[in-house]
């Protein structure tokens, strides 16, 4: 019986399997031929062979598993680094880094930037665009066997080919190859040599870049805090080691490309708000006067696991009461009251991209006749946003436009107390109802608002809000808003939004009735 060289990496421990099952063991003939090798067997022995080699087989596929992302071919990323290719010419490069690996038991996140170009989610590897030769780079570390025995498969420069294959990149080189490759480039010799890779600081999982500029410079005005971002380290290692280069920002192109999504990157940004519609939905159920606001918040956890998120694309804002007049509040500590408004805005980290959702109800289930007055004028001015939303037009003319709509709105209406209406009318003259981008970040890169013109692709909040600040009490709504070719889709409109689809959704059970919280400690018998 002849059995193909399939068996060859395997066979010396299937022979001494097989010796040990049937407790007699014959060398196997091995004939080598110029193309192929044959193996051979007795026919007694064949079938067991073959089972025992599917089982081994089984068992080193299951060791070799890789992970790697399913959400954009290969031509996507290629598109990509071409776009970048030809913007920086043919005497540049562009270096990216990825986000370092981990310490303890953190889980990797990979930097956005890096995810964005080659979809890897490995750490300390590097990315290197030759614009003389337009041919792409991967640099990695070797394999740490240690660690993959406890982690499972981790993607290492011993894996070039699986790489290329996955990543359309032309090469796979070892980290410490780099330094060397630089000087290789054939521009070190020549004119001013640019070197492009991103100043701005990298986002991995729930960080904006925005906000980590504000940690950046919270940090700078602390006499003994003498940190610097990475990219400004890895920006002077570079000056000092290769002079030659002039080391130019690729964050302001990466910024325009990301700004602009693919038909790709828009469903997975679907799905993100889909999840985060889910969660929000779950917490509406889940509230009455006495629960928790990190019951809520616990309750849309589980349904960003449940449905495959790696965590949330933000922290939770979890409001009751006066709570909401924070903004970003995070803490989450307070008892829902009844009588009180709850606000929620939270989105899940979904393959690397996320959402922005927002919704606020009453605690009882039921909005009384003052918070269904300023509720509406939310919902209306909601309405009015998305009405003129389409490709050629500014964030200004949407503004303008929806603004006056909303004093049209007003004639004729009435309200509980002077505040309220004081609080709607200046709500008429705030800029900020149109608000920022949303895709790999919560707060994502490039802008949409001022004159800059929509285009499709485009996905941005609409976010209309009011504060009464006698009450400290804070309304608002928050939708996504996907340009398309003709006008404008909301992602989260299936979101109840309502008064009547609102209190609906609260008289339904939720989690915290089906599995509510045990008092602790545990008694015991």
């Amino acid at each position: 019986m002849q059995v193909t060289a399939h068996f060859l990496s395997v066979i010396y421990l299937l022979t001494l399997m097989l010796k040990r099952a049937t407790k007699s063991y014959t060398k196997p003939n091995i004939i080598f031929q110029p193309t192929k090798i044959h193996i051979m067997f007795s026919k007694k022995h064949f079938h067991l062979l073959l089972f025992l080699s599917i089982v081994l087989n089984t068992i080193v596929q299951a060791q070799e598993k890789h992970y790697y992302q399913a959400d954009f071919p290969i031509e996507e990323f290629e598109a990509r680094r071409t776009k970048i290719f030809n913007e920086i010419g043919n005497n540049a490069i562009a270096l990216i880094q990825s986000a370092p690996s981990v310490a303890g038991f953190k889980v990797f996140r990979q930097s956005n930037t890096f995810y964005y170009l080659c979809g890897l989610e490995e750490g300390h590897a590097y990315l290197l665009l030759n614009g003389k030769n337009r041919s792409t780079t991967l640099y990695l570390p070797h394999r740490e066997e240690g660690r993959e025995k406890s982690q499972g498969k981790i993607l290492s420069v011993e894996d070039a080919d699986l790489i290329i294959e996955l990543t359309g990149v032309n090469r796979v080189r070892p980290i410490e190859f780099l330094g060397n490759d630089l000087v290789g480039t054939g521009l070190i010799k020549g004119s001013t040599p640019t070197l492009y890779t991103p100043f701005s600081p990298a986002e991995t999982g729930n960080d904006s870049r925005d906000e980590i500029l504000h940690g950046h410079a919270r940090a700078a005005a602390d006499p003994w805090d003498s940190q610097t971002t990475r990219e400004a380290r890895f920006i002077k290692l570079i000056n000092e080691r290769f002079p030659e280069f002039e080391v130019k920002d690729l964050s302001p192109l990466l910024d325009s490309m990301r700004l602009i999504k693919s038909e790709k990157e828009i469903e997975v940004i679907r799905k993100a708000t889909e999840i985060a519609g889910l969660a929000i939905m779950e917490a509406m159920r889940s509230t009455k006067p006495g629960v928790y606001e990190y019951q809520l918040d616990a309750a849309a956890k589980y349904v960003f696991y449940q449905h495959g998120s790696q965590g949330d694309g933000y922290p939770a804002i979890i409001g009751g009461g006066t709570n909401a007049f924070m903004g970003h509040y995070f803490r989450k500590t307070d008892v829902l009251n009844n009588g009180d408004l709850v606000l929620m805005d939270y989105a899940p980290d979904y393959h690397n991209y996320t959402s922005d959702v927002t919704r606020i109800w009453p605690v009882n289930g039921t909005f009384n006749k003052e918070q269904t007055a300023l509720y509406e004028y939310i919902l209306a001015y909601s309405k009015a946003l998305f009405k003129y939303i389409k490709p050629g037009t500014t964030a200004n003319e949407v503004m303008d436009k929806a603004a006056a709509d909303m004093k049209q709105y007003l004639v004729g209406k009435t309200f509980a107390k002077p505040a309220h209406l004081k609080a709607v009318e200046n709500g008429i003259k705030f800029r900020g109802h149109f608000q920022h981008p949303v895709g790999m970040a919560v707060h994502d890169v490039g802008r949409v608002r001022g004159n800059v013109k929509l285009e499709p692709g485009m996905v941005f909040t609409i976010d209309p809000m009011i504060w009464i600040p006698e009450e400290r009490l804070y309304i608002r709504i928050e939708d996504m808003a996907v340009v398309t070719e003709t006008g404008v889709e909301n992602l989260s409109a299936f979101v109840p939004s309502q008064i009547s689809d609102v209190e609906k959704t609260i008289k339904e059970k939720g989690l915290t009735e089906f599995r509510p919280a045990k008092s602790l400690p545990l008694k015991k018998n």
